[in-house]
């Protein structure tokens, strides 16, 4: 994280002649391109290609090795979201952001100090954290938001992001599209997401092959010009092969005949002939290259009665789950940071034993699984000698001229595929994949799918990639708390405007004072039951009285976490209020989701 001001006198943002190399390797060379004011741009390249490089020289936190000018048009404020977050694990969640943003706070009169601390509070709230919580308390997922509020609460001019999404559920997505969106930014970000790259960016700027290529428009308008100057570039390219055999002809003539011609021309045909070697391509996965997976039987897991907690007595993550995965099953599991998603899967794949219930696998199932933690490499070992199939090497983009680097050289994207290769590898006829688009470009992304997408095997994926979810799956096991999982027919979209159109129903039919209670229901349950019809069995005297209780209980609640959104909307709350309703904000929440479950339960 990095705030700082900048004053220097020229167009909005004009990046003029920057280059990077490490070694031998050059990631760019002598680039330049602008930024105007409001311009939304996402940056896309394959990993260790120096986009997380030229993201660092903006921010002014590297230099660029050829010199060259970063200028601009008048003293804005710049904050730069890196992947890595350092912070301190005992402090608070607001302390931690108002010490890691103390260069833009120290200019700031004590009512501007009041106001940042209330941006502070709100973002946190927004984000479904607390204030006072301890840093050292949190979840990967949850790490990320803090650290992107710090971000959010500067309102800076120029915001820098790399990979914004990463680790983030879908909830936390959402809301950072909405506020990107909205915000009147001027907006550099790298992300895999490509629905959040459609839904907040104008421009896709293309790091390839050391250059800078800038297209106007969506994701889908980018590949499709993309693709055009590819085939321009490689029509341009076959000119030159033709001018190159007429040149090769004359450097073949007589020593005689060459007698007395220029030098230059024997230069220009060693560029020629370098040029004539260039050919750019749109990469495909050929599957020949990749290994197929194992034959996979009848039975592929059987889950009875299937309960998970880690200390007895405490909430259960997974409760009383029954379900046979099928042959050919493409499953997405979803649900909100630290819900118990990593637990059940790990639970799947024999890593952790049930606490109650049994698991039966098939004989013949082979589990690949891809792990968030699981990349664990001999450093001094090469690529080639890591993975040996070269076909696989080179469709999961990695050259010739990378086999013999040490992974100690890699990136972190780059270990994070050759990771991936590994699993691959094993030939599993069943691939439980865990985040596994966290630090993948999005070129690799979509070799990825096509690969999944031809797998002849099962497929259980943990994402909160919505693109991916919808390109690689059929359908969803939603976590919604307590231990519930629900089973959605149907792809990640289909999932979301299915819970929205649900939602909208029930706000035209609740009362006032109810407000959307039934659709929080639903979203949390992923079912659609409505509260006319509600009570689906027969209850006893006393479970019929607890019902009733639930319907008014709920209504109060509601209405006081109405009145607790309204007063934090309000301008000049004084901090212990803010605080105080935050506190309560959050412990309504739980209370809330308690409720909301039981009266679920006893509905259906």
């Amino acid at each position: 994280m990095h705030c700082f001001y900048l004053c220097v006198m020229a167009s909005y943002l004009q990046i003029e002649n920057i280059s990077k190399s490490y070694g031998p390797k050059v990631l760019f060379d002598h680039i330049g391109f602008n930024v105007n004011e409001g311009d939304k741009i996402a940056l896309i390249a394959p990993n260790g290609t120096g986009k997380t490089s030229l993201m660092r020289i903006l921010a002014g936190k590297d230099k660029s090795d050829s010199g060259g000018q970063i200028k601009f048009l008048k003293a804005i404020r710049i904050a730069f979201l890196e992947q890595d977050y350092a912070f301190n694990p005992e402090a608070t969640l607001l302390d931690q952001v108002l010490s890691g943003s103390r260069e833009f706070t120290e200019p700031l009169d004590a009512e501007g100090q009041f106001e940042y601390e209330r941006r502070i509070v709100r973002l946190l709230t927004d984000f479904g954290l607390r204030p006072d919580q301890r840093m050292k308390a949190l979840s990967g997922g949850e790490v990320k938001r803090v650290a992107i509020t710090q971000v959010l609460a500067t309102e800076a001019d120029f915001l820098i992001l790399d990979e914004p999404t990463n680790h983030l559920d879908v909830d936390a997505i959402e809301y950072l599209e909405s506020y990107l969106r909205r915000t009147r930014c001027t907006l550099f970000m790298v992300t895999h997401d490509r629905y959040f790259l459609d839904r907040v960016c104008n421009i896709v700027m293309e790091l390839d092959h050391g250059q800078i290529y800038v297209y106007r428009g969506d994701y889908e308008n980018y590949l499709e010009k993309r693709a055009e100057r590819i085939a321009n570039y490689n029509a341009e390219t076959d000119k030159v092969r033709n001018l190159l055999r007429r040149e090769l002809e004359w450097m073949h003539a007589t020593p005689c005949a060459r007698t007395g011609k220029a030098k230059y021309r024997k230069q220009a045909f060693w560029e020629l002939k370098g040029r004539a070697e260039q050919v750019h391509t749109i990469r495909q996965v050929s599957m020949e290259a990749l290994e197929g997976a194992t034959r996979l039987g009848t039975k592929i897991i059987d889950c009875y009665d299937v309960s998970f907690g880690y200390e007895a007595g405490h909430d259960e993550l997974v409760k009383d789950f029954t379900y046979k995965f099928q042959r050919y099953d493409r499953i997405g599991i979803v649900g909100r940071n630290g819900i118990g998603k990593s637990s059940f899967i790990d639970l799947l794949a024999g890593a952790l034993e049930p606490t109650a219930g049994r698991i039966e696998r098939g004989e013949s199932l082979r589990i690949g699984y891809y792990r968030q933690d699981g990349m664990q490499f001999d450093e001094s070992q090469t690529v080639l000698e890591t993975v040996s199939n070269l076909g696989l090497l080179n469709q999961f983009l990695f050259p010739h001229d990378m086999l013999s680097n040490p992974i100690a050289k890699l990136s972190g994207g780059e270990r994070r595929r050759l990771y991936l290769l590994t699993i691959l590898m094993q030939q599993p006829n069943l691939l439980i994949l865990d985040e596994p688009t966290n630090d993948l470009d999005i070129v690799t992304l979509n070799i990825l799918e096509e690969y999944l997408l031809d797998f002849k095997g099962s497929i259980l994926v943990v994402s909160h990639d919505r693109h991916f979810l919808d390109r690689v799956v059929d359908h969803l096991l939603v976590f919604c708390g307590d231990g519930l999982i629900k089973d959605f027919v149907g792809g990640y979209t289909e999932y979301r405007t299915f819970i929205k159109d649900y939602e909208a129903e029930q706000r035209k039919k609740a009362k006032p004072r109810a407000g959307s209670r039934e659709a929080s229901i639903y979203s949390a349950s992923g079912t659609g039951n409505r509260r006319g019809e509600a009570v689906k069995k027969r209850l006893s005297y006393k479970e019929q009285r607890e019902f009733e209780a639930l319907e008014a209980e709920l209504d109060r609640l509601n209405a006081e976490k109405a009145d607790i959104e309204a007063l934090l909307s309000r301008p000049a709350v004084p901090y212990q209020q803010l605080r105080e309703a935050s506190q309560r904000f959050e412990s309504l929440k739980r209370e809330l989701d308690e409720k909301e479950t039981r009266w679920l339960e006893l509905s259906l």
